[in-house]
Formats: structure tokens, C-alpha cells, sequence
């Protein structure tokens, strides 16, 4: 019987959850056993699971879970070393360098646990079968927004928050926006054509925001790319990998610009194939903006759980989108699952310990 166990996630600021309970119960008709953690933070709540017939765990026992359990969840285990023997679905973010990621990979070797990298779940053509990159692209667009507003005030973007629903996200970002009757500042998009872009630029469309949306075609030429010193805000919504050109040099801090803010809503600033090189770690919920020229002011903002500021729409949308995955983890030798561990193996192989 496949056993599939839901972690309750231990970052902070983390509401969100990759299986609805109608998913559990989906799955819970098939034959599986599913168990899912309690959380305090969750925000979905653990009554639905339990009337589905889900096994109710406390949060964080999956480290004493069976050994043929298939351990769930979203976003990183803490870095505490310890050996990883289960099979972990998660994002690792350990295939581009990312020193992070070489830890992790060392305690799924020291365990003899396999990852199954929720970015690398592919179909046959290599397009991710779940994202949440709508929603990352929507809040991403939000927080930069409110970068620039507090720009426009002479301070530093404050603390960002959780918010019900995306409809309240837009009141409160209007207010932010109007109350000193600011202009509209512009904004260019780049990977405006897929899921995180299309997210950003939806949100820039309900704010008003003039925006210049580009893609594969009009980033081919390698760079430079001065039209993006051109604009007020940069959203870079294209994932760092091997070949990528640089959209933004370490020298554009002090060139001429009207760019003011970055939001780097694909957030891979630890990674060798970074587009944006004037930043090197990610920025956080407390301190959502990374200052990195003074005058005129630069601020990058680079949060890697953005989704979570809309925990609930962002999670039933991915829920929805990796349940027929889910629905195969009795064939992990096939399909998505075949193909994530391929991965991991190859990786892992180069990995000492």
C-alpha cells in the first residue's frame, strides 16, 4: 500500500499545503494510506482531513514515520544534518550549486533517502506538471510595488503579510499606492509569457501599471539590455539556469537609470547562473527590500515563499494541478516520478560525504 505522509512545514511563514482534502480523499479511494501533521500555521484546516479518514499525525513526527512512508512537503527541512533515509517530496532547490542544496544532498546519501524535487516533476516534453508560479509572479509583483511606494515616501519597504484572499491584497496595495497620489511607475517583465510572468503582469494590469512584457524572443540577443534601465521597476520572472544571459550587470547600481526597484521573483541569487548580479542573498518578510545603491536609491527584492502570502489560492491551485502525479506514486518507477529520481541520482552521485 502506498503511504503517503504529509508534513507539517517548519519555515516560518509557511501556510501553504500541496494536497486539499478532497485530494486526500482522491487518494484515500485508490487504496493509499495517507497520514497528514497537525499545524498550527496551516491554512487549510485539519478538520477537513479528518473527516475525509486521514490518519491526524502530530507536526514533525514524519522523522519516526514508517520507513516506507513517502514523506510530503513543500518547502525546506531544517538544516540539522541529520541523515534523510525516506523518500522526500519537497523542493530541494540542490541542483544549481546552491550550497544549501549540496547539504541536503549529503544527508539523502548519509540516509539513503531519495528526493523527488517538486520542480523537476516534468511530463514527457519537460514542462513542470505543478507550479506555483502563478501566484509567486502575483505577490511578487505586490511586493515590489510596495518597494517603490515606500521609495516614493524616503524609506525602505516595511514587513509584508499574509492576506485571505488576492482581493484583499489589491485593496490593501491600492491604498498603498493612492494615498499620496503617486504616479504610476513603469515596470518590464521578463518571462512574461509563462506562469510567473503572467501572475505578475495580472497584477500589474489590476494596479495600472504601464508594463513592457518580454520573453524568449526579445531576450535572445544575449544582452546587454539597457531598456531595462529604462523602466522604474524590473520583475525577473525566468529561473536561473546554465546559459542565461545577465539582465542586470553589477555595474547597473551605478549607471544611468530610471530603474529604482528589482523584484526578483525566480529568487536564485546563490545560484552561478544568477541574471541579476547586484544582490547575493535572498531578502525576507521582515525586511522584504535589499538596499544596494544609495543614490539614486536600488532595491532588490528577492522573497523565496512569496505564494504564501496567499496561502489558501495558492495552494488549491497547485494542489489541484499535482494530484494526477500523486495519483501514479504507486508506479514511482515511471513517469514524473522516474524522471525526478533520475535526476537526483545524478546528482547525488558527485555529492562525498
Amino acid at each position: 500500500m502506498t503511504h503517503l505522509w504529509v508534513r507539517a512545514e517548519e519555515r516560518p511563514n509557511e501556510q501553504r499545503i500541496g494536497l486539499m482534502p478532497d485530494g486526500a480523499a482522491a487518494l484515500l479511494a485508490q487504496g493509499y494510506q495517507v497520514t497528514v501533521e497537525d499545524s498550527a500555521a496551516r491554512a487549510i484546516s485539519i478538520d477537513g482531513y479528518r473527516d475525509t479518514g486521514c490518519q491526524i499525525a502530530a507536526a514533525g513526527s514524519w522523522r519516526t514515520a514508517p520507513a516506507d512512508a513517502i514523506i510530503f512537503g513543500l518547502k525546506e527541512l531544517p538544516e540539522d544534518g541529520s541523515p534523510l533515509k525516506h523518500r522526500h517530496i519537497m523542493f530541494g532547490h540542490a541542483y544549481k550549486g546552491q550550497p544549501a542544496g549540496q547539504r541536503l544532498l549529503a544527508r539523502f546519501k548519509a540516509g539513503g533517502g531519495t528526493l523527488y524535487d517538486l520542480e523537476y516533476l516534468v511530463d514527457e516534453s519537460g514542462r513542470r506538471v505543478a507550479a506555483f508560479g502563478y501566484w509567486a509572479g502575483y505577490a511578487g509583483a505586490a511586493v515590489a510595488l510596495r518597494c517603490w511606494a515606500a521609495q516614493q515616501r524616503g524609506t525602505i519597504a516595511g514587513p509584508v503579510q499574509v492576506f485571505d484572499s488576492s482581493k484583499a491584497l489589491l485593496a490593501d496595495l491600492q491604498v498603498d499606492l493612492t494615498q499620496a497620489g503617486f504616479t504610476r511607475p513603469t515596470a518590464i517583465i521578463i518571462g512574461a509569457l509563462g506562469r510567473v510572468g503572467t501572475g505578475a503582469a495580472d497584477l500589474c494590469t489590476h494596479m495600472g501599471v504601464p508594463t513592457t512584457k518580454w520573453d524568449m524572443a526579445e531576450t535572445a540577443s544575449g544582452g546587454p539590455f539597457p531598456e531595462i534601465l529604462g523602466h522604474e521597476i524590473f520583475l525577473n520572472c525566468i529561473l536561473a539556469r546554465p546559459g542565461a544571459p545577465v539582465f542586470v550587470p553589477k555595474s547597473a547600481t551605478t549607471a544611468p537609470r530610471r530603474l529604482t526597484v528589482i523584484g526578483d521573483i525566480a529568487c536564485d541569487p546563490d545560484s552561478d547562473f544568477s541574471p541579476i548580479k547586484v544582490y547575493n542573498r535572498v531578502t525576507t518578510w521582515d525586511e522584504p527590500a535589499l538596499r544596494v545603491h544609495d543614490v539614486p536609491p536600488l532595491d532588490v527584492t528577492a522573497i523565496d515563499n512569496l505564494p504564501s502570502m496567499l496561502p489558501v489560492e495558492s495552494s488549491e491551485d497547485y494542489a489541484e494541478q499535482l494530484l494526477p502525479s500523486l495519483q501514479t506514486l504507486g508506479t514511482l518507477d515511471q513517469g514524473v516520478w522516474a524522471r525526478a529520481k533520475d535526476v537526483f541520482d545524478t546528482h547525488v552521485a558527485g555529492v562525498t560525504i
